[in-house]
């Protein structure tokens, strides 16, 4: 089976200069699902890479391949903590700054939801003074959790959301609005170039397995032989990314030619229940599965599908990649991993 390519929206860019004096692109929460592929996407285009992490919920097994690249830099630290000086002291090299670095997934965020907050509020602060300091422009991945469980359908970026400021979600969800907001303030005050993309669901290889994440969660049941978990009657909604569309759209929006001063939706509008996810998971095992449901996690979105009109218009991009090719592309993926793990081959293929 062909796995679909990273998609890049932006022709290769290469750099001559030596390396001590090459321009270096920060991509903090870099060894995460999504931040592993834009780092790779960003070495495929000769960009110098400073990934910045912690480690608490990305999978250590993203990081090997990436280092195996002359270009690629990797500091462990939390950036809810103040920067060490030897990225700080990088600042006149740094001219672009992706800020991914937060748990994503409801049980990671939850299990840990002051780090949470702070990751998003202090540790945006943190990256946004660096790019202050190093006349970077700077990139917040947000998310469509700031829209809540939507009255409005689809979501288009000027809906305020409706958002549970109090349940056990509004870590995250509050946590990302206070960041487009701090983003939002750099910006008008002219202390640095901003963007704000606001992620929908994204899927693909390199996911974690135990992320909690409906994708994932089914896929691995189908190949343990497991029973299939749906929470609620699997009637809610959602619109899956795969991720090189995702990564094509980020790279878009970080070189777009205006101010930035209004988020951007990155997502695929293409809407199925969960139940229908289901199905397409069963299919590719092969075989029945039986299903089992359990109760609805508190405040789970009912409908979930992006607006894309900005992003079309802005920036030229659309998801490429279909529901049947990727979702294939991800299965084989975690199949090999359970392969490698069970022969003892350990995990992670990057």
């Amino acid at each position: 089976m062909t796995k679909p390519t990273i998609i890049t929206a932006l022709p290769q860019r290469r750099d001559t200069a030596p390396a001590s004096d090459r321009k270096l692109t920060v991509v903090a929460g870099g060894a995460g699902f999504i931040g592993s592929h834009l780092c790779r996407a960003l070495l495929g285009r000769g960009e110098a890479v400073l990934c910045l992490d912690n480690l608490q919920t990305a999978r250590p097994s993203n990081l090997p391949g990436l280092q195996a690249d002359p270009n690629f830099t990797f500091v462990r630290c939390d950036i809810a903590n103040p920067l060490p000086p030897d990225v700080l002291a990088l600042a006149p090299r740094i001219h672009r700054i992706y800020n991914l670095a937060c748990a994503a997934s409801p049980p990671l965020y939850q299990r840990d939801p002051e780090h949470t907050m702070l990751t998003n509020v202090v540790g945006t602060n943190h990256l946004l003074r660096l790019a202050e300091s190093a006349g970077a422009r700077f990139l917040l991945t947000s998310t469509s959790e700031v829209y809540g469980d939507p009255d409005i359908h689809p979501q288009a970026e000027d809906y305020r959301g409706n958002v549970n400021c109090t349940g056990p979600r509004a870590c995250y969800d509050e946590g990302k609005r206070a960041a487009e907001s701090l983003t939002f303030d750099y910006g008008r005050a002219g202390r640095a170039e901003v963007r704000v993309a606001r992620i929908f669901n994204t899927y693909g290889p390199q996911m974690d397995p135990a992320d909690g994440r409906v994708v994932s969660n089914l896929i691995c049941q189908a190949l343990r032989g497991d029973e299939l978990t749906i929470y609620g009657d699997g009637s809610q909604t959602r619109s899956f990314c795969y991720v090189s569309d995702l990564v094509a759209g980020l790279l878009a929006l970080m070189e777009a030619g205006f101010d930035g001063m209004e988020p951007v939706n990155l997502g695929n509008p293409g809407e199925l229940t969960v139940n229908e996810l289901l199905g397409h998971v069963i299919a590719l095992a092969g075989e029945p599965r039986q299903v089992v449901h359990r109760p609805l996690p508190v405040d789970d979105p009912r409908r979930r599908r992006p607006d894309i009109t900005r992003a079309r218009e802005l920036l030229g991009w659309e998801p490429l990649v279909p529901l049947s090719e990727g979702l294939a592309a991800t299965y084989a993926w975690f199949e090999e991993e359970m392969r490698c793990a069970e022969s003892g081959l350990g995990q992670g293929r990057s």
